[in-house]
């Protein structure tokens, strides 16, 4: 497994592909949130963060399936996942490998957005007149969903050996489990299951650590979502086999 890990994040910093990603997901977010007078953070008169914490799992929607959709989709491509499935290593240690990677890689590129709270922080009227709680505890909620959606993303990137395919499907799926679910939910057709429906809906437990109180039942939720896909890439790896 960490053989996988250290390949792939070798990998992704030997190429172009990450500092392109990484640089574009950081210049979309800075245009949003400092440029834009729609949703520009100085344009609120105070201190706060919810624009950003609002819209950036949706561009994270499209950040994280491009990160992922050669993964697994190019092994299969070039014919080299059944040489990697030959060595000492299991499926799940190919996956979890892979994942970890890609899931660090996102990591990474939200690093640099704690500049914004550091901003913001001395910008407030007295400088510290910001609620740290709930902004850490959004961060937190950003880096399981986006662990979410790696898994998510490395699921799709097994269904096809196709790049393209896999990023389309990557942001489909993504796109159902975040934002999808709650849009059914507010069908009244659906009468009881709509409340269900929204409680399993990424954005609701997302909106709940940012509240600033870490529910052990948000993050168990979320790491079994990571665990199911990850299992259903390793079930993926094993038909392909």
């Amino acid at each position: 497994m960490l053989a996988i890990f250290r390949k792939e994040v070798n990998q992704f910093f030997s190429s172009p592909i990450a500092y392109i990603i990484m640089g574009v997901f950081l210049t979309a977010l800075g245009l949003l949130l400092w440029v834009f007078p729609d949703t520009s953070l100085l344009e609120n008169g105070y201190a706060d963060m919810g624009t950003f914490f609002n819209l950036t799992p949706y561009v994270m929607l499209f950040l994280v399936p491009a990160i992922t959709m050669r993964a697994i989709a190019d092994e299969v491509r070039s014919g080299t996942l059944e040489w990697l499935l030959t060595k000492p290593v299991s499926r799940w240690g190919v996956v979890v490998g892979k994942f970890l990677a890609s899931w660090l890689l996102v990591a990474l590129t939200l690093l640099p957005t704690l500049l914004y709270y550091v901003s913001l922080y001395q910008l407030g009227s007295p400088a510290g007149n910001i609620d740290s709680a709930g902004v850490f505890g959004s961060y937190i909620g950003l880096i399981l969903l986006s662990g979410v959606f790696v898994s998510v993303g490395l699921w799709a990137s097994s269904l096809n050996d196709n790049q393209v395919v896999a990023f389309v499907l990557g942001v489909f799926f993504c796109f159902l489990l975040y934002a999808g679910l709650s849009a059914l939910a507010g069908l009244s057709i659906l009468g009881s299951v709509a409340y269900y429906l929204s409680s399993f809906a990424l954005d609701e437990q997302y909106r709940a650590l940012g509240r600033g109180v870490i529910d052990s039942r948000n993050v168990v939720y979320l790491f079994s979502l990571i665990i199911l896909f990850l299992l259903l890439t390793a079930n993926r790896l094993k038909a392909s086999k």
